[in-house]
């Protein structure tokens, strides 16, 4: 059996509305959704991540997962982070 991995999408985690979640509106986002084919939608979970680096400045993206919503008011697709759950890669190899 094959494993599909699932595509981390860039986001920039600094550009957010007023309620904390994450806009999914930067060039770079729409880039990655088109490449990976991806449609956002209600509820979509969505891997992403954002450039980082260690206190080396060696690169160590952040990424995170979160669910997909459309805000009305605003007409624009966000992404709401549940929880505290953003690592930078080098804290994932190491925990799994």
């Amino acid at each position: 059996m094959t494993t599909m991995t699932i595509p981390r999408v860039y986001v920039d985690f600094l550009r957010t509305d007023d309620v904390g979640r994450i806009l999914l509106v930067k060039n770079g986002t729409l880039q990655d959704l088109e490449r990976y084919g991806i449609k956002l939608q209600e509820g979509l979970v969505l891997s992403v991540y954002s450039d980082d680096a260690d206190d080396a400045g060696n690169r160590d993206n952040l990424v995170t997962e979160g669910v997909v919503h459309y805000d009305a008011a605003t007409a624009r697709w966000v992404l709401e982070i549940v929880g505290n759950s953003v690592k930078h890669e080098s804290d994932l190899s190491t925990s799994e």
